[in-house]
């Protein structure tokens, strides 16, 4: 039944192309990606001069080297001070190493380097936002995917997996470039949107999925989709209505058998109980000590929807969610689980990762090495969707309020 509805979904979708609305983005040619939240220093390089722009339109150029030290209102350019609310950095066409690890620095983007050196196309920005300095990388739509791709699945996968995760990182990051206008980023460059670090990780594959897919982006009614994915469903994939509480058509949930082979497909998790309780009063939850938790409601899906929480001062219910967050989302994966009481641990027996909403990477790997195609296994994921030159678009109606992230 399933394979017979994923046939059909590959026959029934559109891939449009031709004439049609050109939207305000008109493809968004460059995203802005926040790489810093708050800079206090900085320090550039390329093997090229430098160039640094003003919001006046002050240029001035530098060597390989450019060092930045945030000072109050003013930023030290190897030494000497300049007032501005916006500097762009740039060095022609060619790439620029920016060292995040600098002493205060809150970096959203974490690099394999052991020096915190980021390699990344395009140019950087420092914005001042109140008190902070913003440190954004605008950077050309196609570069930034490649930048995505390795860092959310392997580049070893299948050709088609590719393709897919190529898509759908496009069109998430062309979502929320058209409704983050009047904001000085689109994207963070962490968990927070979608993983990003520049050129690392980018090899042949990868750049096979992004050119053989450029400009496609998944779209419902014309415009482009909230693209969420997640690693492993395990069984079925989650309502955004379930997990958000929005109603949004093209993410309900589909049957999802494929992602066996998954290292989440199954886990086990424990925490202390005493842990778990400074935890949640951190989350501002009224707790005290707890002698039993236990599911209390579902999904449909299969999911803990919520908890019933026993303590000395009485009961509290909990999402989810919420243990998740308060003991941990990298040992707590996913939602889908039991719990047992064992001594001082509270023991979690589960399945699957991530919030299971939309796209399962996982089966997408499967289904792409069954045979089917990206166009095929993105219509599965994001029912009554279809794939749509970016260029074609138009602005989505209304951003849905505090979604999750994509992954």
């Amino acid at each position: 039944m399933t394979a017979a509805r994923l046939w059909a979904g590959a026959a029934g979708l559109g891939i449009c192309l031709g004439a049609g609305m050109v939207s305000e983005a008109q493809a968004a040619q460059s995203i802005r990606v926040l790489l810093v939240s708050d800079v206090q220093q900085l320090e550039v390089t390329s093997d090229q001069t430098l160039w640094v722009t003003d919001e006046r339109n002050q240029a001035w150029s530098y060597g390989s080297v450019l060092k930045i030290k945030v000072r109050g209102h003013a930023l030290i350019l190897n030494g000497k001070p300049v007032v501005t609310d916006r500097l762009t950095l740039r060095a022609g066409n060619h790439d620029l190493t920016v060292w995040l690890n600098g002493p205060g620095n809150r970096p959203t983007a974490h690099t394999a380097e052991e020096n915190g050196a980021l390699h990344v196309g395009g140019v950087l920005q420092l914005v001042r936002k109140g008190k902070s300095r913003l440190l954004v990388n605008q950077v050309d739509l196609e570069e930034y995917v490649k930048g995505v791709v390795p860092q959310e699945v392997n580049s070893t996968w299948h050709p088609e997996m590719l393709k897919v995760q190529a898509v759908a990182t496009r069109t998430y990051a062309l979502y929320q470039h058209m409704l983050n206008s009047t904001r000085a980023y689109d994207v963070v460059a962490g968990i927070q949107d979608q993983v990003y670090r520049g050129r690392q990780g980018i090899d042949v594959r990868v750049i096979a999925a992004v050119e053989s897919t450029r400009g496609l982006v998944v779209t419902y009614q014309g415009a482009p989709i909230y693209a969420a994915f997640s690693s492993t469903a395990a069984g079925v994939t989650e309502d955004a209505m379930t997990v958000w509480s929005k109603d949004l058509p093209y993410l309900k949930g589909v049957e999802c058998p494929f992602d066996i082979e998954s290292p989440y497909y199954q886990w086990r998790a424990s925490v202390k109980i005493e842990a778990l309780e400074k935890n949640l009063r951190q989350q501002g939850f009224s707790v005290g000590s707890i002698s039993h938790v236990a599911p209390q409601s579902y999904s449909r899906a299969g999911r803990v929807a919520t908890l019933r929480v026993i303590h000395s001062n009485g009961e509290l219910v909990i999402r989810g969610e919420d243990l998740r967050r308060a003991v941990g989302y990298t040992i707590v994966p996913s939602t889908q689980f039991t719990v047992q009481s064992i001594g001082q641990d509270l023991v979690l027996f589960g399945y699957g990762a991530g919030h299971a909403v939309g796209l399962c990477q996982w089966g997408a790997k499967e289904l792409a090495e069954l045979g089917y195609s990206f166009s095929s296994i993105l219509s599965y994921y994001y029912p009554g969707t279809e794939l749509r030159d970016a260029a074609l678009t138009q602005t989505p109606s209304a951003p849905p309020a505090s979604l999750a992230p994509p992954s």
